[in-house]
Formats: structure tokens, C-alpha cells, sequence
């Protein structure tokens, strides 16, 4: 993989985490979502995840910890919300 190559890759990686974590973010602040529903912790934890990952991949560490922690407290969320 080129370098123009991971670079388009982390791009797209960062624009689909903040679609999805502003989407989540919209639809809360309307009420059209609860911080608790399945879809906005789903939308926060891929997001958050997705950042996370670009974040790894252009060594950003401080972002990297955020992103870690946002989406392990979505995905914690939303397996206590599932038993």
C-alpha cells in the first residue's frame, strides 16, 4: 500500500466515524434518538471505533485514547442494555 494509498484509506476511515458520530449527536439533541437507544450507541461505538483506527494508523495517541474510551463506554453501554 502506497503512502497516497493509506492516506485516501484514513480519509475515508475519519469521514464515515464523524458521519456517524455526529449523526448519533444530531438525532439525540432533536429527540429523535435517546443516549441510551441501541442506535445511537451503535452509531457512537463504529464511529468512535472507525476514528480509532485512523487515529492508530497516522499515530495521533492523544486522539487515540479519546476514540478508545468512546467507543469501549458505547460498547459497554450497549451490552448492559442487551442482557
Amino acid at each position: 500500500m502506497s503512502l497516497m494509498d493509506l492516506y485516501l484509506f484514513t480519509e475515508i476511515l475519519s469521514y464515515l466515524g464523524m458521519i456517524c458520530i455526529l449523526s448519533a449527536f444530531l438525532l439525540e439533541t432533536r429527540d429523535i434518538l435517546g443516549s441510551k437507544d441501541t442506535k445511537y450507541l451503535s452509531l457512537m461505538a463504529f464511529g468512535s471505533g472507525l476514528l480509532a483506527v485512523r487515529a492508530l494508523l497516522i499515530y495521533e495517541w492523544a486522539f487515540l485514547v479519546l476514540e478508545i474510551v468512546w467507543c469501549l463506554a458505547a460498547v459497554l453501554a450497549l451490552v448492559k442494555k442487551n442482557r
